[in-house]
């Protein structure tokens, strides 16, 4: 009878693993089906190198570099603000903060994570835009300034968490040698435990900027729907994912060219969280292995 039960909570595991890849193979599925109907009309070199994209208006462009731009100058900034302060965070409840400390605050600092992105989306346009127009005369009421700190703001318990964890995977060994060697604390962290644990503090970046990548809601709400093929923060722009939402709203035709921009666009935006993803897993089994 044990083993009856083991059997069938063996194959639920399975079935549940099966489930989630089927889902992603499903999705890749319509995506590559989608986006093949989507160039036979629209030439592939002109969607990777266009500079214009302009499918909802009369005269029509497809390159996605307005996008791209956009997404990427978001993600940048978020991670300009997420990095240090993450960072310093993980190093603080890892080598000054006592143990208690550390228990207390580390479970409150990932409540950051669970803010719902539309809460982070109306912070970033009622309260910061505002706060930095007082500083920035030139900022528009939408930009990419504004949603790239908030999203920064969103991606610290990530950067922060995952650092944290990975210095304190460092042997202490390595630590008691320093010390040995007359090293101070500062010394020991930044030249010794940093070094030791870039691999995993480096997997906690990648992972953050593609959940900044991917992000939707507070693009949407606080970046703007105009898209420029710029790298200016102080203007609106637009972002891979917020023209996905625009053109789903329903205002644009089912199966119309237009409508099959999104499955292009987010064909790109699969790729690049694909890629950033496979990156993260590899120097994660790297970073195991050293230790092993």
């Amino acid at each position: 009878m044990r083993r009856t039960k083991e059997k069938v909570i063996e194959k639920l595991l399975a079935a549940s693993g099966l489930m989630t890849i089927l889902t992603t193979a499903g999705i890749l599925v319509i995506l590559i089906y989608e986006s093949s109907r989507f160039f036979i009309d629209v030439s592939i070199w002109e969607f990777l190198t266009g500079t214009e994209w302009t499918p909802l208006f009369s005269k029509k462009e497809f390159g996605i570099w307005p996008l791209l731009s956009a997404t990427f100058l978001t993600s940048l900034i978020a991670l300009l603000v997420a990095l240090p302060v993450g960072l310093s965070i993980a190093i603080y409840l890892n080598e000054y903060a006592n143990r208690n400390f550390r228990k207390t605050v580390k479970p409150m600092l990932e409540v950051l994570a669970s803010v719902p992105t539309v809460v982070y989306g109306f912070f970033a346009l009622t309260i910061v835009t505002p706060f930095l127009q007082q500083f920035i005369p030139g900022l528009a009421g939408f930009n990419s300034l504004s949603p790239g700190i908030v999203m920064g703001i969103m991606i610290i318990p990530m950067i922060s968490s995952l650092s944290e964890d990975a210095l304190f995977a460092v042997p202490r060994t390595l630590r008691d040698a320093s010390y040995g060697m007359g090293a101070t604390r500062f010394q020991t962290v930044f030249r010794v435990l940093i070094p030791s644990a870039s691999s995993g503090i480096i997997v906690s970046v990648i992972l953050a900027v593609s959940r900044a990548i991917g992000e939707t809601m507070i693009v949407a709400i606080a970046a703007g729907q105009q898209p420029n093929f710029t790298f200016n923060p102080l203007v609106p722009v637009e972002t891979i994912t917020t023209y996905i939402v625009q053109v789903s709203l329903g205002d644009v035709p089912r199966d119309s060219l237009e409508y099959r921009t999104i499955f292009a666009a987010g064909m790109v935006l699969f790729l690049l969280t694909f890629v950033m993803n496979n990156i993260s897993l590899w120097l994660k089994r790297k970073y195991h292995r050293q230790y092993e």
